[in-house]
């Protein structure tokens, strides 16, 4: 299966997480970020949503966007992690890498590469950057430009 692309409807998904189940198509009429990483508790990652979570309300202040983080790992780790950081930005389990290889951020070794995605209000991908070697993530100034740009191309 090819992975989706700018303009390709986002695949639809539903993960738990420590806070609860997220399915994708519940979030129609909002910008959507999924940010794929490759784990809990590592340097970049915890850095990368550190940072995210920081600025969340600056995102998500965008068009009632919302954020929201996917790694392998499982609910467990992940509630271990957001405690451990204050992290707010929602984390989601993908255990079998599911999620991870519809969108084309499966990865062998590391399981998940580091991958974010804008998706419209339509639920059409609009934006994507996938890191080369994982070891930098999108920063938050250019995620708030392409989440502010997306969400104002949406039909009032």
């Amino acid at each position: 299966m090819a992975s989706p692309g700018i303009g390709d409807p986002a695949p639809d998904f539903e993960l738990d997480g420590p806070d609860g189940a997220f399915r994708l198509s519940e979030q129609r009429g909002r910008t959507v970020v999924l940010a794929f990483y490759p784990g809990d508790d590592t340097k970049v990652c915890t850095k990368q949503l550190c940072e995210y979570s920081s600025h969340l309300d600056e995102l998500t202040g965008l068009g009632d966007a919302v954020v929201v983080a996917i790694s392998a790992k499982d609910v467990a780790s992940k509630a271990r992690f957001r405690d451990k950081h204050g992290l707010t930005v929602p984390l989601l389990a993908d255990p079998d890498r599911r999620v991870a290889a519809l969108y084309g951020a499966k990865a062998p070794v590391i399981g998940t590469k580091r991958s974010t995605f804008v998706i419209d209000a339509a639920g059409v991908i609009r934006w994507r950057h996938d890191s080369a070697l994982g070891i930098s993530f999108v920063p938050v100034a250019e995620l708030k430009a392409e989440v502010a740009r997306v969400a104002a191309s949406a039909p009032a």
